[in-house]
């Protein structure tokens, strides 16, 4: 049960919590790991992508095919020789969409850093 002293009176409560603004395509597990290491490879193999976020194949396919279907992924298939390569880029869409979730986590870890602990209480 909550005291009533520590709940915010509605004209102290400047915002909504940091939580109601990710976006669960994004914030998925996998799904934020592809993103992340898209925008740090600029471009990156499928395979590398499998091997990095230890997924199997129809796994990642299926996350990839998320991401692609919301515009925050472009997926080129094409050979690197005699052998069939499927490179994933970051749209500019990602890149936004990325940086909008990493900016909500940053308020909740500044939220749980500000506040005083169970022993302080």
């Amino acid at each position: 049960m909550t005291d009533a002293a520590d709940t915010p009176e509605p004209d102290e409560i400047e915002s909504p919590h940091p939580v109601t603004g990710l976006d669960d395509v994004v914030h998925q597990r996998v799904r934020l790991g592809i993103l992340t290491i898209a925008h740090e490879a600029r471009r990156v193999e499928f395979g590398y992508l499998r091997t990095q976020l230890e997924l199997t194949a129809g796994n990642l396919s299926q996350h990839l095919s998320v991401l692609e279907t919301a515009g925050l992924v472009q997926v080129e298939k094409g050979y690197a020789g005699r052998r069939g390569r499927t490179w994933i880029t970051l749209t500019s869409a990602g890149n936004t969409a990325l940086a909008d979730e990493i900016g909500r986590l940053k308020l909740l870890i500044a939220r749980v850093e500000t506040t005083d602990t169970q022993d302080d209480r």
